[in-house]
C-alpha cells in the first residue's frame, strides 16, 4: 500500500465525495472571513486625478470595494449615485487627502463636470470652503496602500516577514514585549521574541489575536515593556534592551501599517470577582473541562484564572482571561450539557458535586451574567469536517472532524497523527480552526488521514491493456460491470458507480487530439466512482491533445443544468506552462453515457472514442476513413442548403481548389469558442463558422492531419497560403466584393465573416443569406468610455447574456466600469458561477477589443 504518494495528492473534494461527509461552512469561520476583506473601507476619502485636466485633482469617497476595484463618488454629489465610477487601485492615479497640498497640485472639480461645479457653488462660495466642511472628521486611505510595494494589498498581506509587533505576556496583562514576524500564512503568524533566536520559543497566533498590538502601544498606554516572565533569565537585562532598540530602529524603516489592527475586537468589561468558581477548558491541553477559580482581578478588562488543585505540592496553572475569552463556562455547564467534568487534583470524593464543593471551599459560583453568548454555535454541526491546529504542536494543521457540538464548544478529532490524541475542545470563535481548503489556498502542508482514498483510487485507476478482460458480447451491447467487479461496497454506492469506460483507439480522434498519443492510452478505465473515472479519462485526453489548453477550454463548455454534477479541477501542461480549469462532471451512472457523448461532440471526434461501448472491428459511426479536415460530428445539426443566388453572383473569378467531381455543397455549422484573453478578433458564444462538407463523394483533401501550428493559423489574423488552398482572407474579400452564382459549386471550403455593430443585431435578418453569417468582430458606434449605465444594459441585452442585464442596472455599471471588469471580479461581485461568468466576460472582451482597435489611439 503506497500511502505516502497518495497523501501528497490528498484532495478535500474527492475525500468528501468518497465518504459522503460535509464540510463546515466557510461563513462559520469569522476570523477567516475578516482576513479576506480589503484594506480600503467605505467612507475613506481619496484625491483622484481629473481625466480632462492635467495636474488637477478632486476628492472622492469610497462607496464600496471589490478586490482591487474601488467604486468612487466625487465629493459634492451627496447621496446621488448616478455618477459613481469604478477605478483600479493598481492603475488609477489615487492619493491620500493632503497629497495635493504637499506637492503643489490644484484641487478643483473636473472642468467638464458642469453639474458638479454648479451644485458646489450653489451652497459654497469657493472650493476651499466646501472641502473644509467635507473633510472635517473624515478618514483618508493610508498612503502606503496607494503606492509602493503594499499598493492595493489586502489587510493580511500588509504583514510581511520581518515586521515588528508587541505581544502581551500570557501571565501578565500589563506586560508587553516586541516580537518579529517569521512567516505569515494567510494571517496566521509565526512570531519570535526580539532577543531570542531559538525556534523552540516560537509561537503561532492569528493576526486578529487581542494579545497583538503595534510597536510602541505599551509605551503610549503606560504599560511595562519587558520580556516574558518565564524567559527573562535567558538573557541579561542589557542584552534584552539592546535587542529591543535594534528592533525599534529597524521597524522605523518599514513600519507596520495600523490598518492591520482595524478589525481587532474591542474588549468588554467583565463582572468577575476574586474567589468565584467556574468551569473552563484545560488551558495547556484542551482535552477536558475542569473547575477553576478567579484568583486575581487586574482591571475591568482582565482577570486571572487558576486551575483548582488541592494537593499540597501543586504548582499553580494560571492564565489571563477577559470577558470574551474562549473556553470559560458557568458552574453546572457540564452537567446541563451531558459532558464529563474532571475532578480537581486532590479531591477525595469520587463523585464531584458543585454544591458540596462550593460549600467545602467556602466560595461562590460566578453568575450566568458573566458569560454572554454561551449557546452560540455559528452553524457548526456534528460530523462536519474542517482543518484544525494541533494544540501540542501549533505549527501543524490537521484534517479534523467535529464529533460533537455543545453550546459554543466543539469536540474536534484530529486525523492523520502518528500518535492519536483525544478529541480537542475548541470554542466556535477559536482562531485555531479553519475551513476546508484553507491550507491548500495558502500553500501550507496539511496533515491528513493515513488511510485516505488511496485504496479506492488504486482500484479505479487505469486498467492496463494486458490486465483487461474484454467481455465476450457484441461490441455495441451496453456494459454493466458494477455488480461483477469486486469493489468495496462500503466506499462505493451503486448509484455513483459506473462500469468500465473504454477508449477505442481506432475511432476518429478529431482535430484536437493526437492519434498517436491516443493509441498509447490504456483501453479501459474503471470501474469506480463516476466522477473519478471520468476525471481520469478526461485528464488522459487533455494530455493527448495537440494544444491541451484549447481542449481545457472546450471541455468547460460541456454542461447541462439537468445533470447531477460536481466540480473538478483539470490540469494540463504545454510548452512548460501549466493550465488549470474547473469542469462540472456528472456523478451518477445513468448520466455517464450522455456526458461522454457530449464531450466527444465538443471535441469533434467519433462519438464512440470513449464511453461505455467497446468497438472491436468496425465503428457503427463509420469513422475509420475520415480525416481531420473533412470530418465533423456536427453533421447531425446541418442547416439547409442556400440557393445559389444567396452564395454567389456573376462577378467571382476565384479559381476553386482542385476537385475530382462536382459535388453537392451543404453548410455544416461548427460552433466555436475563442479565448477571452488577449486582444484578438473574438466571437461570441453564438458566433459560428460555416464549412462546406461533401456528403456524397470524396474530394481532394488539403492535409490528412491538423497540427498545432495549423490550428494556430486558423485563429490568427493573417492567413498563410498552403498548397492547393487559396489564401483565406483574400478569398473572403473577393467573395464579399465580387460574388458570383458559381461560388457555391466551385469555391473551396472556407468560412464567411462579417462585422456589425451590436445595435444592428435586431435588424440582421433582412435576407436569407445573412442568416448564414455570424458576428466576427464587434464594431462600436460610440466610445465605450462614454457609455452610460443604460447603454451598457442595452449592449448586454443584445447578447446571449441578456438575463444578466438587470445586475448591471442594479450596480450602476457604466462603460468605464465595464472595461475594468475581469473574470475574478465578475464572479465575486455578481455572484456568478464559472460558466455564465465566462460567457459574460467573453462579451466584455469583445467590447475591449473593439475599444482598443477603434478608440484607444
Amino acid at each position: 500500500m503506497d500511502c505516502v504518494e497518495e497523501e501528497v495528492d490528498f484532495n478535500w473534494e474527492e475525500y468528501l465525495e468518497e465518504t459522503g461527509a460535509t464540510a463546515a461552512p466557510h461563513t462559520s469561520f469569522r476570523h477567516v472571513e475578516l482576513s479576506l476583506q480589503s484594506s480600503f473601507q467605505p467612507g475613506m476619502k481619496l484625491e483622484v486625478a481629473n481625466k480632462g485636466s492635467l495636474d488637477t485633482y478632486w476628492v472622492a469617497t469610497i462607496i464600496t470595494t471589490c478586490g482591487q476595484l474601488l467604486l468612487l463618488r466625487y465629493c459634492g454629489y451627496g447621496d446621488d449615485r448616478k455618477t459613481d465610477f469604478w477605478c483600479d487601485v493598481m492603475t488609477a492615479e489615487l492619493h491620500p487627502v493632503g497629497w495635493c497640498a504637499q506637492n503643489n497640485k490644484t484641487l478643483q472639480p473636473p472642468e467638464d463636470n458642469v453639474y458638479l461645479r454648479a451644485a458646489i457653488k450653489e451652497k459654497n462660495s469657493d472650493w476651499t470652503e466646501f472641502l473644509i466642511k467635507e473633510l472635517t472628521g473624515s478618514r483618508t486611505a493610508p498612503a502606503n496602500l496607494l503606492e509602493g510595494p503594499l499598493r492595493g494589498k489586502n489587510t493580511v498581506d500588509l504583514i510581511v516577514v520581518g515586521c515588528i509587533l508587541e505581544v502581551r505576556d500570557a501571565c501578565e496583562p500589563n506586560v508587553y514585549w516586541a516580537a518579529r514576524v517569521k512567516s505569515n500564512i494567510g494571517g496566521r503568524l509565526c512570531l519570535s521574541y526580539v532577543g531570542l533566536n531559538d525556534p523552540a520559543y516560537d509561537m503561532w497566533m492569528f493576526y486578529l489575536d487581542t494579545r497583538l498590538r503595534p510597536l510602541g502601544w505599551a509605551k503610549e498606554n503606560y504599560l511595562s515593556n519587558k520580556p516574558p516572565t518565564d524567559l527573562c533569565d535567558l538573557r541579561s537585562s542589557s542584552e534584552w534592551t539592546e535587542a529591543l532598540e535594534e528592533a525599534t530602529a529597524e521597524s522605523l524603516k518599514s513600519p507596520l501599517p495600523l490598518e492591520v489592527f482595524k478589525d481587532h475586537a474591542d474588549l468588554h468589561t467583565h463582572s468577575f470577582r476574586p474567589g468565584m468558581k467556574l468551569e473552563m477548558v484545560t488551558p495547556k491541553e484542551p482535552f477536558n473541562i475542569c473547575p477553576v477559580s478567579v484568583t486575581k482581578v487586574y482591571n475591568e478588562y482582565y482577570f486571572q484564572i487558576t486551575v483548582d488543585d488541592l494537593t499540597a505540592e501543586a504548582t499553580p496553572t494560571c492564565v489571563v482571561c477577559h470577558a470574551d475569552s474562549p473556553g470559560i463556562l458557568p458552574v453546572q455547564w457540564c452537567l446541563k450539557n451531558g459532558v464529563g467534568l474532571e475532578r480537581p487534583q486532590g479531591f477525595e470524593s469520587q463523585d464531584f458535586d458543585w454544591a458540596d464543593y462550593l460549600k467545602h471551599t467556602g466560595t461562590e459560583a460566578a453568575p450566568d451574567v458573566c458569560f454572554p453568548n454561551a449557546s452560540q454555535s455559528r452553524g457548526f454541526c456534528k460530523d462536519m469536517w474542517l482543518e484544525a491546529v494541533n494544540p501540542l504542536q501549533p505549527s501543524e494543521l490537521c484534517v479534523a472532524r467535529i464529533t460533537q457540538v455543545k453550546g459554543r464548544l466543539l469536540w474536534v478529532r484530529l486525523e492523520g497523527l502518528s500518535k492519536p490524541l483525544p478529541d480537542c475542545i475548541v470554542d466556535v470563535e477559536s482562531m485555531n480552526i479553519f475551513p476546508m481548503g484553507w491550507c491548500e489556498a495558502n500553500g501550507y502542508p496539511l496533515t491528513h488521514l493515513q488511510k485516505t482514498v488511496c485504496l479506492p483510487q488504486k482500484k479505479i485507476a487505469v486498467v492496463q491493456p494486458e490486465k483487461q478482460l474484454v467481455p465476450s458480447q457484441p461490441p455495441d451491447a451496453p456494459l454493466n460491470l458494477c455488480s461483477s467487479i469486486a469493489m468495496d461496497t462500503g466506499l462505493v454506492n451503486g448509484k455513483y458507480c459506473c462500469s468500465q469506460l473504454f477508449i477505442n483507439h481506432r475511432c476518429f480522434s478529431g482535430p484536437y487530439l493526437n492519434k498517436g498519443r491516443i493509441t498509447e492510452l490504456p483501453k479501459a478505465v474503471g470501474p469506480g466512482k463516476c466522477a473519478v473515472v471520468l476525471k481520469e479519462i478526461l485528464t488522459m485526453l487533455i494530455n493527448s491533445a495537440y494544444k491541451p489548453g484549447r481542449v481545457l477550454r472546450e471541455l468547460q463548455m460541456v454542461e447541462d443544468p439537468q445533470w447531477n454534477c460536481q466540480e473538478e479541477t483539470l490540469k494540463a501542461k504545454y510548452k512548460g506552462k501549466s493550465y488549470r480549469s474547473n469542469m462540472r462532471i456528472v456523478r451518477t451512472a445513468d448520466q455517464v453515457s450522455e456526458f461522454c457523448r457530449r464531450v466527444c461532440e465538443r471535441l469533434q471526434c467519433c462519438l464512440n472514442l470513449f464511453g461505455p461501448t467497446i468497438v472491436s472491428d468496425k465503428c457503427p459511426e463509420n469513422c475509420f476513413s475520415q480525416t481531420k479536415t473533412k470530418y465533423t460530428y456536427y453533421k447531425k445539426r446541418k442547416v439547409g442548403r442556400p440557393s445559389l443566388g444567396e452564395n454567389a453572383q456573376d462577378g467571382d473569378m476565384t479559381k476553386p481548389a482542385r476537385r475530382r467531381k462536382k459535388r453537392k455543397a451543404i453548410f455544416v455549422q461548427k460552433k466555436r469558442r475563442t479565448s477571452i484573453v488577449g486582444y484578438q478578433t473574438t466571437e461570441s458564444p453564438q458566433d459560428s463558422d460555416y464549412y462546406y462538407d461533401d456528403e456524397e463523394e470524396d474530394f481532394e483533401e488539403w492535409g490528412s492531419e491538423v497540427s498545432s501550428s495549423s490550428m494556430r493559423e486558423e485563429n490568427s489574423f493573417k492567413d498563410v497560403p498552403k498548397r492547393g488552398r487559396p489564401p483565406r482572407r483574400a478569398a473572403l474579400q473577393r467573395r464579399a466584393t465580387h460574388p458570383g452564382p458559381e461560388t457555391s459549386d466551385r469555391s473551396s471550403p472556407r468560412r464567411t465573416t462579417r462585422s456589425v455593430s451590436y445595435s444592428q443585431n435586431q435588424t440582421a435578418k433582412n435576407t436569407n443569406a445573412k442568416s448564414f453569417e455570424e458576428e466576427d468582430r464587434l464594431v462600436l458606434e460610440r466610445n465605450p468610455l462614454e457609455w452610460s449605465v443604460s447603454d451598457v444594459v442595452d449592449f448586454i441585452t443584445s447578447t446571449d447574456c441578456a438575463s444578466l442585464a438587470k445586475i448591471f442596472q442594479e450596480q450602476d455599471i457604466d462603460g468605464q466600469a465595464l472595461l475594468l471588469l475581469t473574470l475574478p471580479t465578475v464572479q465575486e461581485c455578481m455572484d456568478l458561477k464559472l460558466g455564465p461568468a465566462i460567457k459574460l466576460c467573453h462579451q466584455i472582451e469583445r467590447v475591449k477589443v473593439a475599444f482598443y482597435s477603434q478608440f484607444a489611439n
